[in-house]
C-alpha cells in the first residue's frame, strides 16, 4: 500500500523586498554647500554692517594752517585706532573758502572761528580752542578803553587777515582813512619793533590762541625789557552781548608772563572760539561717535604750537552761537542710547524674520535630506506575497519560515511607525492584510498537521483514510499594484 500525503515542493519562492525610497545624495550635497554659502554670506554681511567704513570730507585752509594740521592728526588717529571713519582732507586757499565749500555741502567737517560767517547748516561737535584778545600798550602806558584807539595807529598781531576785519569791527572804525590806521603787523615782528618810534604804533592788539599764549616766551622776554603793559578790556561784557560770536574771557594772573607776573591779577578781555563743526544732516550716531573720539583723545590731537590742546565739549545751550549737533549733545548729556536701545525693535523684527526663514529652510532640508517615509499600505504588497506562497508550503518548516517573514514585516512596521520612516497612510489596509495572511497560515498549519496524521494510519484494505479538504480554504490573493 502506498501512502499518499502532501508532495514535497522544492524551495519556497524568496520574498520580494518592499521598495525603499533612497536619499538623493547629490541633492543633499548641494543643499549643504548652499547652506554653507548662505552662512558665510550672512556672517560677511553682519561684519560689513558693523565695520562698514564711512569716509568724511574735511574742508580746511592751507596745508600748514592749524585746521589742516588738526585734520591730519584726526585722520591719523582714526586710522591707527581702526575706527570705521576715514577722513578725506580737502585743502583750500584759506579757511574762508573751506567754510564756503562746507556751506555748499561739499564737505562733512570744517573748523571755524566764531567771527567768521557761520554756514546755516553747521552744528558744533567740539570747542577746539579759544583766541584771546590782548590789548597791549607801550611801556607803562595804560589804555582805559577801546574808544581811545579809534584815532590812533594800532598794529594787529594775528595769523590771518580775518583778524584785521574783526579788530576794525569791535573798534567800530568805518572804512576810510581812519580804517587805514588799523594795520596788520608783519609776521614775526616783535613788540619792541612795533612800539619803536619808527613804527609809530600807539597800541598792539594781539589775537592769540589761549593755549599758545601760555607757551609763548616772547611776551616774558619783552616784559623783562619793560616793553609793554597788558590792559583789561572793560567793555568785554558789552561786546559779548553786541557781537554773538564774541565771548568774554578772563586772563588769569601770570598766564602771559611768570617773571615778571603778567597780568598781576585776573583781568577781563574778549575772545573767540574755534569750533569743529559738522553738517546738520550728519546722523546723530556718527556725530556722537566722532565727538566721543575727539573728547577721549584730546592729548593726541593737540598741535605742537598749542592749538587744540585744550579741547572742550560743545555748548549744549539753546542760545549757543553755533548750537551743538544732536549726536554730540546726546553724548555730552549722557543721553546716548545703548546698542540694544537703538536696535532692539529691529532685532526683534529680524529675529522673527530669521525664525520664519529658518523654518522654511528646515522644512526644505528635511524634505530633501531625509529618507521619505514608506506608506504602510506599501508593506501590504510584501504581506500578500507571503499569502501567495502559502499554498506552496508542504511542510511545517516551510510554513514556519513564512510565519517568521510575516512577523518580521510586522516588527519592522511597528518600529517604522515609531521612528517616522513609515507613515500611517494605508495602515488599515496593512492590518487587514496581516490578519488575513496570519489566519491563512494558521489554517494551512492545521491542514498539514491533519494530513500528516491521516497518512500514518491505515484502515484494513481500504487503504489510507482519504483526507477531507472540505474545511481547507485556499486563498488566492491578488498582487498589489
Amino acid at each position: 500500500m502506498s501512502t499518499e500525503g502532501p508532495t514535497a515542493s522544492p524551495t519556497v519562492p524568496p520574498p520580494r523586498r518592499p521598495k525603499v525610497i533612497k536619499t538623493n545624495q547629490q541633492q543633499v550635497l548641494l543643499y549643504v554647500v548652499l547652506t554653507l554659502l548662505l552662512s558665510l554670506a550672512t556672517v560677511w554681511a553682519g561684519r560689513t554692517l558693523v565695520h562698514n567704513s564711512e569716509t568724511l570730507t574735511f574742508a580746511v585752509g592751507g596745508p600748514n594752517s592749524d585746521e589742516a594740521l588738526f585734520a591730519a592728526k584726526l585722520a591719523a588717529l582714526l586710522k591707527n585706532t581702526a575706527s570705521r571713519f576715514r577722513i578725506n582732507i580737502v585743502n583750500n586757499a584759506d579757511n574762508a573758502k573751506a567754510l564756503a565749500q562746507f556751506d555748499r555741502r561739499q564737505a562733512d567737517l570744517a573748523v571755524l572761528r566764531t567771527d567768521a560767517k557761520v554756514p546755516l547748516r553747521a552744528r558744533t561737535l567740539a570747542i577746539l580752542d579759544h583766541d584771546l584778545v590782548l590789548l597791549l600798550g607801550p611801556g607803562n602806558k595804560k589804555i582805559k578803553s577801546l574808544a581811545e584807539l579809534k584815532k590812533k595807529k594800532v598794529a594787529v598781531v594775528a595769523e590771518n587777515e580775518s583778524s584785521l576785519a574783526f579788530v576794525r569791527n569791535i573798534l567800530d572804525v568805518p572804512d576810510g582813512p581812519e580804517a587805514a590806521k588799523i594795520q596788520m603787523a608783519q609776521q614775526g615782528a616783535t613788540l619792541d619793533k612795533l612800539f619803536a618810534p619808527a613804527s609809530g604804533f600807539n597800541a598792539v592788539i594781539a589775537i592769540v590762541h589761549a593755549s599758545k599764549a601760555i607757551r609763548d616766551k616772547s611776551y616774558e622776554q619783552a616784559a623783562k625789557r619793560g616793553g609793554f603793559t597788558l590792559n583789561a578790556i572793560e567793555e568785554a561784557k558789552t561786546l559779548a552781548r553786541k557781537f554773538p560770536g564774541i565771548s568774554d574771557e578772563t586772563v588769569t594772573a601770570g598766564s602771559v608772563s611768570t617773571s615778571p607776573q603778567i597780568p598781576d591779577d585776573d583781568l577781563d578781555t574778549i575772545g573767540l572760539e574755534w569750533l569743529l563743526v559738522a553738517q546738520s544732516r550728519m546722523s546723530p550716531t556718527t556725530a556722537g561717535e566722532l565727538a566721543r573720539i575727539v573728547y577721549e583723545n584730546k592729548s593726541a590731537l593737540g598741535l605742537d604750537n598749542g592749538f587744540a590742546t585744550r579741547i572742550e565739549p560743545a555748548s549744549v545751550e539753546k542760545d549757543a552761537f553755533v548750537i551743538a549737533h544732536r549726536g554730540a549733545a546726546d553724548y555730552i548729556n549722557d543721553d546716548t542710547k545703548s546698542f540694544m536701545d537703538k536696535y532692539s525693535d529691529l532685532m526683534y523684527l529680524g529675529a522673527a524674520a530669521l525664525s520664519i526663514i529658518g523654518s522654511i529652510f528646515a522644512a526644505i532640508y528635511a524634505k530633501i535630506t531625509r529618507i521619505a517615509p514608506e506608506k504602510a499600505s506599501e508593506l501590504s504588497t510584501a504581506i500578500l506575497d507571503i499569502g501567495e506562497r502559502i499554498e506552496h508550503a508542504h511542510s511545517l518548516d516551510q510554513l514556519e519560515c513564512l510565519q517568521d517573514e510575516l512577523e518580521t514585516i510586522l516588527r519592522g512596521a511597528v518600529i517604522g511607525l515609531r521612528d517616522g520612516t513609515i507613515s500611517t497612510d494605508g495602515l488599515d489596509t496593512f492590518k487587514l492584510g496581516y490578519e488575513f495572511v496570519r489566519d491563512e497560515i494558521g489554517m494551512r498549519r492545521d491542514y498539514l498537521k491533519r494530513h500528516a496524521g491521516d497518512a500514518d494510519r491505515t484502515v484494513g484494505d481500504a487503504g489510507p483514510v482519504p483526507s477531507d479538504d472540505s474545511n481547507v480554504v485556499v486563498v488566492k490573493t491578488a498582487q498589489s499594484a
